[in-house]
């Protein structure tokens, strides 16, 4: 489904599949709430994940980001703080926080991400492609380089893996 141009003020309603779809990072990603939705304020995107899938470690310079996990099991980190988090549980972490998580291989992943101000979906529109299908995409690996340019431009910074 393709997004909608939403000119009235008065808001809108979307359905559980409606938005703007992309594979991002191997993932499902539909913006629900883009920033030109929101004045900029806010970006809400549906991200619906593969069992094992962890994105880099990374930073936000510029925004605050909240997960809310409908679906699987994550193990992450924010700073210095580790936690596990499974359906119905929030997880918030504000800006210039390192942070990053992992879903189980138990199962699939699907979260709601909130970021504020807006912007993340931009990130994802940049470094992803329109989805032709709300499915998961077939994997490759991503373009570090390419991938840091990208969030670099979008006010996240990647990181180098944690140590062991």
């Amino acid at each position: 489904m393709k997004s909608h141009q939403f000119t009235r003020p008065s808001g809108f309603v979307l359905a559980a599949d409606q938005g703007e779809p992309f594979w991002f990072l191997n993932t499902l990603t539909i913006t629900k709430v883009g920033s030109d939705h929101s004045r900029g304020q806010l970006s809400i995107v549906d991200h619906r994940v593969p069992p094992g899938f962890a994105p880099p470690p990374h930073l936000h310079h510029h925004s605050d980001e909240a997960l809310l996990i409908l679906d699987g099991q994550l193990d992450g980190f924010c700073g210095d703080h580790s936690w596990r988090a499974g359906p119905g549980s929030l997880v918030f972490m504000p800006r210039a926080i390192p942070h990053g998580f992992t879903v189980s291989d138990a199962g699939p992943g699907r979260i709601i991400i909130v970021a504020s101000p807006g912007g993340f979906d931009q990130f994802v529109a940049a470094a992803g492609e329109p989805a032709p299908d709300l499915c998961l995409p077939v994997p490759v690996p991503p373009d570090p380089a390419c991938l840091t340019r990208l969030a670099a431009a979008h006010g996240i910074q990647i990181l180098p893996p944690p140590g062991p």
